[in-house]
């Protein structure tokens, strides 16, 4: 089968990879028919991941069709039309039974990062009965595509983790790529009074006011601190969310944040960030930081076949898997190709 394979830092090449094979009672393979690229799997390619060995194949999203299953499988048949989500659970262990599926102990994030992922032709999926979601029928493939990762990352790792609550409120994301952007289309549902987004990308700026944003600032052209502090009556924002994932952001978010707030990390983060506290510690803030666990999976999924939630805007590029080179090129270069969301067809 053809599969997009990692050779360390700054290399990649599509190959020919023996088809996966079940190797546990509770396996399942999955033909893949749509992938997509994500930031983790730029920051893969960087060297920020190092538990990421060379020879790895690459992706953590898709959906596809399952067509064989092990014998410990109950809830997935052969045929069935697939989510497949980021995260592989168990749903036994200590941190499944607190919720915490991001921390399984025999799962977790391992799809295209310590065992072979999706961006291929075929895809072995560990724990498949609960790793796994039935996709309901007539629901667009591509906008299911978004939520193996993003939208739940985005709702759970900012909206959730960063206490948005409701009305009145004030949010400030950092950030307006996919993921920054699924904090902005989820944190609506709590209907926040502001909605500020942030970035250095007018293009991407520009998605975000058409996705609700009811403030934007281009950091490289304003300042951003002031701006918020004159949107929130010199207080700040209630929520920031880091979705960036690089120390300046970081840092900044730290000036955003009113006093009682949250700031939420999402970015991956792989250089050290500075915390001040020398500022800080008197402030009342608290900062979270987290690994989406895809506990509210199934409910996005419900949101977005009843249409309450429509990812698709986020989709800028098509591309098929013999050309997902092509694709990584595009989703790169983002500042000059205004790719958000890139959908692969395997």
């Amino acid at each position: 089968m053809k599969a997009l394979v990692y050779h360390g830092p700054g290399s990649k090449a599509l190959e020919e990879r023996p088809k996966p094979v079940l190797s546990a009672p509770d396996d399942a393979i999955v033909r893949i028919v749509k992938t997509t690229i994500c930031g983790t799997d730029l920051h893969i390619l960087k060297g920020d991941v190092p538990s990421c060995e060379p020879g790895r194949i690459l992706g953590h999203e898709g959906v596809g069709v399952v067509e064989t299953v092990g014998p410990a499988c109950t809830l997935i048949s052969p045929g069935d039309r697939v989510l497949i989500s980021c995260i592989s659970s168990c749903g036994k262990c200590d941190y499944c039974r607190k919720g915490m599926y991001s921390h399984c102990r025999s799962g977790g994030w391992v799809l295209g990062h310590t065992i072979d992922g999706t961006q291929a032709e075929f895809v072995r999926i560990p724990h498949a009965d609960t790793s796994l979601y039935r996709l309901p029928a007539g629901i667009d493939e591509e906008a299911a595509v978004m939520l193996s990762d993003i939208l739940p990352t985005g709702f759970e790792c900012g909206v959730l983790n960063g206490k948005v609550r409701g009305p009145g409120q004030s949010v400030a994301i950092v950030g307006a790529g996919p993921i920054g952007l699924a904090t902005l289309m989820t944190a609506q549902f709590y209907s926040p009074s502001q909605l500020i987004v942030i970035d250095v990308d007018d293009n991407r700026l520009a998605a975000a006011h058409g996705l609700g944003a009811t403030a934007t600032i281009n950091s490289l052209n304003e300042n951003a601190v002031a701006r918020v502090k004159a949107l929130t009556s010199d207080a700040g924002a209630d929520t920031v969310v880091e979705a960036v994932g690089i120390p300046a952001t970081f840092e900044l978010c730290q000036d955003l944040v009113a006093p009682g707030g949250t700031i939420a990390n999402i970015g991956v983060h792989g250089h050290k960030a500075d915390l001040h506290l020398e500022r800080l510690w008197a402030h009342n803030i608290a900062i979270t930081t987290r690994l989406v666990d895809t506990e509210t999976t199934a409910m996005l999924l419900k949101a977005v076949a009843t249409g309450t939630l429509n990812p698709k805007p986020l989709i800028t590029h098509r591309f098929s898997l013999d050309t997902i080179l092509d694709a990584y090129d595009v989703f790169g270069r983002a500042a000059e190709t205004k790719a958000l969301k890139v959908v692969i067809a395997a």
